[in-house]
């Protein structure tokens, strides 16, 4: 299997949720690719796509308002808070403005940034705090804040937007039907087109549905940087319904990257599932194929994300850069608020 390979031709980017342009959330459009077929339609007819059998699982875990305003040394900054880490750091992205293209170069170790009614401690930078600090764009941080970080942030914070969304959203725009769990530090967005109707629509159609939980870190990476280690969990029942649905020869459709890389890290040589979690570092591609998804509800990506690798782990090199030449031809939005894709090989 190939490396995907995508021509760079523009897209257009989603500027507004579905609901500012006059469309319900599973209103957005839908690629469906199969081998040799691809299909357009609403998102909301996807469960046709599916067969009695099959298994969709998806990520419970919700978005926190994880962007806030600080002060660094009298200029503006804002800070992206990625993760929260075991020892109760948290590790952070630095930006000079709310919509800046990038982070901030000159951070130094010991630096404070004054936060609302807090502050942020710069340890080092991560996920390697050998680095050079002039290359790094995360950075591990303590915060002083009052109460636990999750409700100062639903106090002071916003969700995380880059400069292709020129407008603030509230948070609600950036949570999915399934989130339950806060911690993502951005969207699950795979998960976003979903309504109640249709996961009612899924389920009496014979189509199972089951959780997993994973929550993201930002998603800023620069082109060909590997995913950052995120925390997750597969439930017992999780696995055991993986499991079964493969054994019978049902597929198994992972909503988003987020589930896929769940599955994925828990599951061994011969793709048998097993219930448990910690924090993955997993990094799916040519060298790892995907061994137990077998279909991927996905948004569309831009070129180099570490995504587009996990997209042709389990879909293969082929399907995937016809989808992406179909979606470009036909207009169809990119990013966490545009459309979707079945991808089913």
């Amino acid at each position: 299997m190939r490396a995907v390979a995508l021509r760079e031709r523009p897209t257009r980017q989603a500027t507004r949720p579905p609901e500012a342009r006059g469309l319900a959330r599973d209103e957005v459009r839908l690629l469906v690719a199969r081998p040799g077929c691809v299909e357009h339609i609403v998102f909301r007819e996807l469960p046709a796509h599916l067969a009695p059998g099959d298994l969709v699982v998806v990520n419970t875990s919700a978005t926190l308002a994880a962007a806030v305003d600080g002060d660094r040394a009298g200029s503006a900054v804002t800070a992206h808070l990625s993760s929260a880490l075991p020892d109760g750091t948290w590790t952070v992205e630095l930006r000079p403005g709310r919509r800046a293209t990038g982070p901030l170069r000159d951070v130094v170790p010991g630096e404070t940034v004054t936060l609302p009614h807090g502050r942020l401690q710069v340890l080092a930078p991560y996920p390697d705090p050998d680095a050079d600090p002039a290359a790094a764009r995360l950075w591990r941080c303590r915060l002083v804040v009052a109460g636990p970080v999750p409700t100062y942030l639903a106090r002071h914070g916003r969700p995380i937007a880059y400069s292709y969304v020129p407008d603030d959203w509230p948070l609600a725009t950036y949570q999915t039907v399934f989130g339950r769990e806060p911690g993502s530090a951005e969207m699950p967005s795979a998960g976003r087109p979903f309504s109640d109707s249709m996961v009612t629509d899924l389920v009496t159609a014979g189509v199972a549905v089951a959780p997993v939980t994973l929550h993201t870190t930002v998603s800023s990476q620069e082109r060909g940087e590997p995913p950052l280690p995120e925390p997750y969990a597969v439930p017992v029942a999780t696995a055991d319904l993986v499991n079964v649905t493969r054994s019978r020869g049902g597929r198994v459709v992972a909503v988003g990257t987020t589930v896929t890389r769940a599955l994925e890290s828990r599951a061994d040589e011969t793709g048998t599932v097993h219930p448990g979690g910690g924090w993955t570092t997993l990094v799916l591609g040519e060298r790892r194929p995907a061994r137990v998804v077998s279909g991927l509800v996905t948004g569309w990506h831009d070129e180099g994300a570490s995504h587009l690798d996990l997209l042709t782990s389990v879909a293969g090199s082929d399907l995937v850069e016809a989808a992406y030449a179909e979606a470009r031809a036909e207009g169809y939005l990119w990013h966490e608020l545009g459309d979707a894709a079945l991808l089913l090989p």
